[in-house]
């Protein structure tokens, strides 16, 4: 497949990939799907691990892109290096900092080393990643400047990763994990124009959410509960004319929502191998 120019004007295909940590491994199959079947995006749009997979098809929009995919999860899995560290200077950095226990130096060099020095508006692909801005306490969104400033600023999950700073047109400014403000943006994605929307989301809107039982929990369930309910009511108040389609996420479970699910890299092939069964069914039957 020859990669298509970025084309002016409203985009006809958008993919929306959204957040979900170690989840995120299903957007692989679900991609793999899309693109055995020739669709391909005009504009993709990420949130956290969405847009760390998201940056990637942007850059390159072809079947191929997934062996690249699968590479760096595989990699991921193996070293824990990306959201992970031993535990001795775990605690160490969280009591001395307060805010948060890894660092994201692995994260950031991790894509220095797959995107360099590019820019986003360099991508064939329209690209754009959703974070939240501490200081102005709004969503906003990189359309421009260094990939790996904009997808390190995207997945600072709060309380795991400091929050990420970056100079941007308001100034310098700290960010924080884009889940916070726009998990699964289909908005984003119809605001633009998109004719015709994919979601790629990790199965969570699927599973019904249970009354919290353990202090950590309270704040999880009422994450959930806000995120699940913006992406229902957009889904509510998709416009005339606009296509959506939200492709099926396997291989997950309730147990994946855990105090330390982040860590668990077990099972990512089985998850990318039966979303994209999944997935590609649900193309047959609905393309």
């Amino acid at each position: 497949m020859t990669t298509p120019p970025r084309l002016p004007g409203p985009p006809r295909d958008a993919f929306v990939l959204g957040g979900g940590g170690v989840l995120g491994a299903v957007e692989v199959g679900m991609l793999r799907a899309l693109l055995e079947r020739d669709v391909v995006p005009d504009l993709v749009l990420g949130t956290s691990i969405g847009a760390v997979n998201g940056a990637m098809v942007a850059r390159q929009p072809e079947p191929a892109v997934v062996d690249r995919l699968l590479e760096l999860w595989q990699k991921a899995a193996d070293s824990r290096d990306v959201v992970g560290d031993r535990p001795v200077r775990t605690v160490r950095r969280a009591l001395s900092t307060r805010t948060h226990v890894y660092s994201n130096k692995p994260l950031a060099n991790r894509l220095r080393e797959e995107f360099g020095d590019t820019r986003i508006e360099d991508l064939p692909v329209r690209f754009q990643a959703c974070a939240a801005s501490i200081e102005r306490a709004t969503e906003h969104w990189f359309e421009s400047g260094p990939v790996v400033d904009a997808v390190v600023a995207s997945a600072a999950v709060p309380g795991l990763l400091p929050p990420a700073e970056v100079e941007t047109e308001h100034g310098v400014e700290h960010f924080l994990d884009g889940g916070i403000v726009n998990s699964i943006p289909l908005d984003r994605a119809i605001a633009l124009g998109a004719a015709r929307v994919f979601v790629l989301q990790v199965g969570r809107v699927d599973r019904p959410l249970q009354p919290p039982r353990r202090p950590w929990e309270v704040a999880r369930v009422s994450f959930e509960i806000a995120r699940r309910h913006r992406f229902l009511r957009e889904l509510e108040q998709v416009p005339d004319g606009v296509e959506v389609h939200v492709l099926p996420a396997g291989g997950t479970s309730a147990k994946d929502d855990s105090l330390w699910a982040h860590r668990d890299y077990a099972g990512i092939q089985r998850r990318i191998d039966t979303t994209y069964d999944a997935s590609r069914r649900y193309l047959d039957a609905h393309l």
